[in-house]
């Protein structure tokens, strides 16, 4: 794994711990995140081998400490201090197998978990102490709608199903713009050529030239009788007045 780049040390990490649903399950993404980081980490400090399998089996008992043993903040870090106070020249024989680490090497083992595990300690307490809802991120779903014409059955009631599954499946698609445009351009084609048929038509198809010489003649007919009347009205109106002013000057 020393050889190996960001992927493929991922990868390897992913098989030794098993982890199966990373694109799934958010508890095995970090995880594999925290123990990633820690080994590359690590390898910048060029650590031996023997190091490296004692400062992952560090960072895997502070998160056992913190999974199983339920210890808060403070008691991790006494963990901690405990084990890495025992580093140095006259280390005793207690934590014997941590005596691989140099003074300036366990400094930087603290400063690191410091900023990567100690500073987000309520968030891996919520990781493994809370309980959250599984998503449903599919679903499958079957209807069965009676044909519209044709059957035996006639529609289902539209209050007896809900607006989404109507809409979706029983109401007959909403005409378009474009298919509303043709119809009333088809229509306007159409009352233009029938306008057009009957200018074409002649009125006077049917009637015979008597016919015609008789309207004539009765429309005439009308129309001078009346003028006739009008002119002798006003004529019996003007004697009337005549009359009346002789009258006048004979007594006069």
């Amino acid at each position: 794994m020393l050889a190996e780049d960001v992927d493929g040390v991922q990868q390897k990490l992913k098989k030794i711990l098993n982890f199966k649903n990373l694109h799934t399950c958010l508890k095995e993404a970090i995880l594999l995140d925290y123990y990633v980081s820690g080994f590359l980490w690590a390898r910048g400090m060029d650590f031996s081998v023997i190091q490296y399998i004692k400062f992952m089996t560090l960072l895997d008992m502070l998160l056992h400490n913190l999974r199983t043993l339920h210890m808060s903040l403070e008691d991790n870090i006494k963990w901690l201090g405990e084990v890495m106070a025992e580093i140095g020249p006259s280390h005793s024989q207690k934590n014997e197998e941590w005596s691989i680490f140099n003074i300036r090497q366990a400094n930087a083992v603290i400063d690191y978990l410091k900023i990567s595990l100690f500073q987000h300690y309520k968030l891996y307490e919520f990781l493994f102490y809370s309980t959250r809802e599984e998503i449903v991120i599919g679903t499958k779903q079957v209807i069965e709608v009676v044909k519209p014409s044709g059957g035996l059955f006639p529609d289902p009631l539209e209050e007896g199903i809900s607006f989404d599954l109507y809409s979706a499946f029983i109401e007959p698609p909403p005409i378009l713009d474009t298919e509303m445009k043709r119809l009333d351009q088809k229509q306007v084609l159409e009352e233009s050529q029938s306008e057009a048929n009957t200018s074409d038509v002649d009125p006077l198809v049917g009637f015979t030239i008597e016919d015609i010489k008789s309207v004539l003649d009765q429309v005439t007919d009308d129309i001078l009788i009346s003028i006739q009347t009008e002119i002798n009205e006003k004529l019996q109106i003007q004697e009337e007045a005549f009359n009346a002013r002789i009258e006048k000057l004979k007594k006069a």
